[in-house]
């Protein structure tokens, strides 16, 4: 049996995630609350198993409400906002729902709360924890896709390239649209990995197949034959790479 809280400013949010969860009989409703600050008390106070967590709330967001738990519960994100998977995923959320969903994409997110075991629990409070204290660099990345959220490593992106106020993720699979933008994309990214070669690219320098030198510029051919241009103000960042 798995105690349950529900934090979200709106009340039909509320009454929704209740309905769904009457389907649930190991599933026990403890309590819910309408802001951060009640949100902290109340978590602290039950010590649930697993939360269902707004992001955008009076008095404290969902991820700086984390910040104040004493202990780790499961977490379900329910928001409105999808650029917010990124952090969702960096806390290890359960799941990350966005609203307005359906039954079935409740229940999709249950059943990943009961595929997860006690030491996986623990695992994600260690995790938790590190990132307080330290910065880490993502390993996947939550892209929207239709109606749900698709996990990419970071491995298997070759290159990024801008597109206006979002960024093309150019994977092995294909190509995915992120809600970041270029610069924010590379403040996450490991810079031992992942090198910023114009304004507009970023390159998975793994992924580099060769380059073409000239007098003032250069040209990267990438695994998958794409050919990414170099511009001046980033030349340091390839020349780094020659040895």
């Amino acid at each position: 049996m798995k105690k349950v809280i529900i934090v979200d400013d709106e009340a039909p949010a509320r009454l929704l995630i209740k309905e769904f969860l009457e389907d649930y009989e190991d599933l026990v409703l403890l309590a819910e609350c309408n802001n951060g600050v009640d949100a902290v008390k109340t978590i602290n106070s039950f010590k649930p198993d697993l939360i269902f967590l707004d992001i955008q709330m009076p008095g404290l967001s969902g991820f700086e409400v984390l910040r104040h738990l004493e202990e780790m519960p499961q977490i379900i994100f329910s928001t409105a906002y999808d650029q917010y998977a990124f952090k969702a995923f960096e806390v290890h959320a359960v799941d990350y729902l966005l609203k307005p969903f359906k039954r079935e994409r409740f229940d999709e997110a249950i059943q990943q709360v009961m595929n997860k075991s006690a030491g996986y629990l623990s695992q994600i409070q260690t995790l938790v924890d590190n990132l307080h204290e330290q910065e880490t660099y993502l390993t996947n990345i939550l892209v929207s896709f239709r109606n749900k959220l698709i996990n990419i490593p970071t491995d298997q992106i070759i290159w990024v390239q801008a597109e206006g106020n979002y960024a093309k993720l150019i994977t092995v699979d294909g190509a995915h649209l992120s809600s970041y933008g270029i610069t924010k994309l590379a403040q996450k990214m490991n810079p031992q990995q992942f090198i910023r070669v114009h304004r507009s690219a970023m390159i998975n320098i793994h992924c580099v197949k060769e380059v073409y030198t000239y007098p003032s510029s250069y040209e990267v051919v990438m695994n998958n034959q794409d050919v990414v241009k170099v511009s001046r103000s980033y030349l340091d960042n390839i020349r780094k790479l020659i040895v």
